[in-house]
């Protein structure tokens, strides 16, 4: 009796095994590409919520630079992330490819319709920084949600936004303020826009208000 059920528990285990290693892996994993009702929904919802910020701090900034440009030619790169964390808050609590890029791209069309100094061009930012993020997803195969990996989407964004400005805004710029500008707009993005992208997705996650998501679900189960 026993070894026929120790034999049964094997089976079991063995062809669990094999389904497992016969589902596909990495970017081939059922369900990846395929965006549910809701995770549009909930995107547009991260995304609008996000161009709110995007216009208040399109105010807001002005003050913090006029502080921090004197300093080192530059160094109001620091000020950046704001604009950065709808792609990496999109990335991380979607979780499927295009997440990152659609957050952050809608809400710059929202922060452009509504009006700024910045116009249409505020569009392209949009599109370049939310592939910032996106490629850093990509590169982990949409399956590493660690805080670690959310500060390397921040840091793509934000290394993607220094590099979009200095081209659009500073054609004419230095070797110094190219670098101080590039590096202070990817340190921002990876902890104005990782970090604290990161923390939100748990606040939503901790309140259940992510539960329809792996990445409530993640929380809810260490609790």
């Amino acid at each position: 009796m026993s070894t026929s059920t120790s034999g049964s528990t094997t089976g079991s285990a063995s062809a669990a095994a094999a389904s497992a290693a016969s589902s596909p892996k990495g970017l081939g994993r059922p369900g990846l590409w395929r965006w549910r009702v809701v995770d549009i929904v909930v995107a547009s919802v991260i995304a609008v919520a996000c161009a709110v910020i995007f216009l208040l701090w399109n105010v807001g900034y002005e003050v913090p630079s006029t502080v921090l440009t004197p300093l080192l030619p530059g160094v109001q790169g620091l000020l950046a992330g704001p604009w950065l964390i709808a792609g990496v808050l999109g990335g991380l609590i979607i979780r499927k490819p295009g997440a990152a890029l659609y957050t952050e791209l809608v809400a710059a069309i929202i922060s452009a319709l509504v009006g700024n100094a910045w116009g249409p061009l505020t569009i392209v930012s949009g599109l370049v920084q939310g592939l910032g993020a996106e490629l850093i997803f990509l590169i982990f195969l949409y399956g590493v949600w660690r805080l670690p990996v959310a500060m390397l989407a921040g840091a793509g964004a934000g290394l993607a936004c220094g590099i979009n400005d200095r081209i659009l805004w500073y054609a004419g710029a230095d070797t110094l303020f190219t670098t101080v500008y590039i590096v202070s707009t990817t340190v921002s993005g990876a902890v104005i826009a990782g970090l604290g992208a990161w923390l939100i997705a748990r606040g939503l996650a901790a309140t259940g208000a992510l539960s329809r998501f792996a990445a409530g679900r993640e929380v809810t189960a260490r609790v």
